[in-house]
């Protein structure tokens, strides 16, 4: 049997750095793509075919995928769409234009990579899609409404793909981590402070007191925190699973916040939510 290939995103550390050591541990051709070429040049230099893929930039999309799709003789195994940044702020105080950049980058350019890599699926009968949601895909939480809303839209698409392909052969699945230690908090800040004017916000004391420290203090480790290994692990099984799942939990908060979104009242996982 020819070794299987498999197409990640957001590499260069985190959660995708380890399902592309992961992977590959267990015999996959792995295509660790990149946002930035000089963390693909890092890549390359462990041995990893790297393509540079920016989900903001449609162009190297396309071009990114056609270099794997050259390497492989035109097929592709399994896409795992991953990296994302947050934009940590208010509601109230979110610009229209920061929440258009974070639907660019967590939603449209996930969008562009996988409707390309849909034909090419369809075509040869069979191909797994992942995609790298949160547990804040089904719960929300204050200060993150951007993030979550780009998350929920995700599992929103996912979804109603996952049912448009019965019968193709491709499988479309979710994998919704809760606390994974990744370099989300640092990377948001560049985002935050180009679009949150929080010192003008009706709001500013309650920055100050808190997000701000959350954000720019480092902190011990988030209750029920995982490495990135626990989501390569659901990953594996998402990927070589001859019936995989329709989506995977990772965390125990994500179970929790499952559960708790069924059983509970709205208006009781809020004060449950809102009291963190």
């Amino acid at each position: 049997m020819s070794t299987k290939s498999v197409l990640i995103t957001g590499c260069s550390s985190g959660i995708g750095y380890d399902a592309a050591n992961g992977l590959r541990a267990r015999g996959w051709r792995v295509f660790a793509a990149c946002r930035q070429e000089a963390d693909c040049e890092t890549l390359r230099a462990e041995g990893f075919e790297s393509p540079r893929i920016d989900y903001c930039d449609p162009t190297s999309i396309r071009s990114g995928l056609d270099s794997v799709l050259a390497a492989t003789g035109g097929t592709l195994d399994a896409l795992f769409n991953n990296g994302a940044h947050g934009l940590p702020g208010a509601v109230e105080d979110l610009p229209t234009d920061g929440l258009r950049a974070i639907f660019e980058a967590n939603v449209f350019g996930w969008h562009d990579l996988t409707r390309a890599v849909i034909p090419v699926m369809r075509g040869q009968g069979h191909g797994r899609i992942v995609q790298c949601s949160s547990v804040l895909g089904f719960v929300t939480y204050p200060w993150r409404g951007a993030y979550v809303a780009t998350k929920h839209a995700l599992e929103g698409l996912t979804d109603t793909l996952r049912i448009e392909m019965r019968g193709t052969g491709v499988e479309v699945i979710l994998i919704e981590p809760g606390p994974i230690p990744t370099k989300i908090r640092e990377n948001s800040i560049p985002h935050f402070e180009k679009w949150i004017d929080w010192e003008n916000s009706a709001r500013a004391d309650q920055y100050r007191n808190g997000l701000l420290k959350r954000l720019y203090e480092a902190s011990g480790p988030d209750p029920f925190e995982l490495p990135p290994s626990a989501v390569t692990a659901k990953l594996v099984k998402a990927l070589e699973s001859k019936h995989p799942k329709p989506r995977y939990y990772v965390t125990t908060a994500t179970y929790i916040s499952g559960v708790g979104r069924r059983l509970l009242p709205t208006r009781w996982l809020d004060w449950i939510i809102a009291k963190g």
